[in-house]
């Protein structure tokens, strides 16, 4: 019963959302229950949690409730993200061609990646990535490529909530040899999953960073143990850093 009061309350909440945001000049208490004939007192409730959070405000004159900037904020980050995919997409391209792995493309959110992109390349692999899904940064070279440029502060953080769960035997797993992980990705300029997400399958990723030297994504080439072998990883090195450097100038950074 709880589980089903809480979703009846999240989809309230997006109907008055919804409602408010058709009204230039904000709307009242008893305006939004009467269209949603539903009591004033439920109303006001969901209203005062989206005030809390930033989602609406308060006309402190008239009472009305508009739009807070809290959506601003959110859809400044999704035009962030849309700019990135843009700028990247031919180099992701030109990357998939050259070697018809699979590319990832990939964002930092609240100590997760998640993935924007994705090019399957031509050669046969199954992987467990999505576009829209997230996954762990520290079993993922477009993880380790976020995190080695990170704060130490926030990486620490990371850490203290996520932990190093283990996905495979190759999982790093001890915090202080992968702070020295970090640390090495940070040196080379690249970091390597070595079948520590998922068995069978290895990748290379480098870092992206925007306008001030913040980094922002990460991309990512990953292909079966059998075609990436040592050699060939070390073969990819050189572009793969080509390729970061690229779509990092694109977005700002020099």
């Amino acid at each position: 019963m709880e589980r089903e009061n809480m979703v009846k309350s999240v989809s309230r909440a997006l109907d008055i959302i919804d409602i408010v945001c058709s009204e230039k000049d904000g709307l009242g208490v008893t305006e939004i229950a009467k269209q949603m004939d539903i009591n004033k007192s439920s109303v006001y409730r969901i209203l005062s949690t989206l005030v809390q959070y930033g989602y609406m405000e308060q006309d402190e004159e008239t009472s009305r409730y508009k739009l807070g900037y809290k959506f601003l904020e959110l859809s400044s980050k999704l035009l962030e993200s849309i700019d990135l995919r843009k700028e990247a997409k031919p180099y992701l391209q030109e990357l998939e061609k050259e070697t018809n792995e699979v590319i990832h493309l990939v964002v930092y959110d609240q100590g997760e990646v998640i993935y924007i992109e994705k090019l399957e390349g031509t050669e046969t692999l199954r992987m467990h990535s999505k576009v829209g899904r997230r996954a762990p940064m520290h079993c993922t070279a477009v993880g380790k490529a976020i995190l080695a440029h990170l704060p130490a502060d926030i990486v620490r953080d990371i850490l203290e909530r996520k932990g190093l769960p283990r996905h495979t035997d190759q999982t790093i797993t001890d915090q202080n040899a992968f702070l020295q992980e970090l640390a090495q990705v940070k040196q080379k300029g690249y970091a390597l999953d070595l079948e520590e997400n998922e068995y069978g399958i290895r990748c290379i990723a480098v870092p992206i960073f925007a306008h001030g030297g913040k980094v922002v994504a990460a991309v990512s080439l990953s292909g079966p143990t059998i075609r990436m072998t040592d050699e060939r990883i070390k073969l990819l090195q050189g572009r793969m850093q080509q390729i970061g450097k690229q779509i990092s100038a694109r977005l700002g950074y020099v």
